[in-house]
């Protein structure tokens, strides 16, 4: 009795794994069809814009100097400080250039309570800033009445509305940092030269100060790169620079962007 209950019982458990070996070989036969059958796709790399913190953007005001007013190539500065800047990242670089030729800092002041000129200023990483030398030599103006006291007082006016002009920019963007390019003497080899390089040093000098004050805001000097061989950088008006004197400007302020982008990293 007990060896035919033990016969049944393994002719069962043979069965049982027969099938389950059966079962086991369709579901792989199914895989492997699947498997044959199936048509592997991939999907196109699509371009992934650059984030807002990945690219550089350039906003400028101020006057002719912003401008590129001398250069025959009509670069300026500017021109010249992009060059440079691609060649040292390769983050895209957007700019506007809103400068108007002739400006004061008083019609500076004006610009910088528009609307488009206001969402200029919030976009910037980057704010480039030339303004003073029609307040200081009115287009040459100035020569003719040297004045101390009227020089005296035109810079006061000149730092109120400095003072205007850095605070409005950091009410609307306390990220960007912004360099103003200072004041070169272009009449240092005419008459009176001592005298206008000491007005021009002390407005330079005062302006500095003034930035310093100021979160990020950089004054460039510009007026050593002038100073020894003025007539080889300036524009047959003998005021604006040209395309070499641009070019001077463009690469110093180049050089101090690229090393605020590294701080930044």
């Amino acid at each position: 009795m007990k060896k035919r209950i033990i016969t049944i019982i393994t002719a069962c458990s043979i069965l049982s794994a027969a099938l389950c070996l059966i079962g086991l070989g369709w579901v792989m036969k199914d895989q492997l069809i699947g498997t044959k059958n199936t048509k592997v796709t991939t999907q196109p790399a699509q371009e992934v814009p650059h984030p807002a913190h990945q690219q550089i953007h350039i906003a400028a005001f101020g006057d002719s100097l912003t401008r590129g007013t001398g250069d025959p190539e009509g670069k300026g500065y500017i021109g010249y400080l992009m060059q440079e800047l691609k060649k040292k990242t390769k983050k895209p670089i957007t700019l506007s250039n809103s400068a108007i030729k002739g400006q004061t800092s008083s019609q500076l002041v004006k610009q910088l309570a528009e609307p488009e000129i206001r969402r200029q200023i919030k976009n910037a990483t980057i704010i480039l800033l030339t303004i003073g030398g029609n307040d200081l030599f009115q287009g040459g103006k100035a020569i003719s009445h040297l004045d101390p006291t009227f020089m005296k007082r035109s810079e006061k006016t000149y730092l109120a509305n400095v003072k205007k002009i850095y605070s409005t920019i950091r009410s609307l963007n306390q990220s960007a940092t912004v360099f103003h390019i200072g004041l070169y003497n272009p009449f240092i080899d005419m008459e009176k030269s001592k005298l206008t390089s000491t007005i021009v040093r002390q407005w330079n000098f005062d302006s500095a100060n003034t930035a310093a004050d100021y979160k990020k805001i950089v004054y460039v000097p510009t007026f050593d790169l002038f100073e020894l061989n003025v007539n080889d950088y300036l524009f047959n008006d003998k005021f604006h620079p040209n395309a070499a004197g641009y070019k001077l400007i463009g690469e110093r302020v180049a050089a101090l962007i690229t090393f605020s982008e590294e701080g930044k990293r």
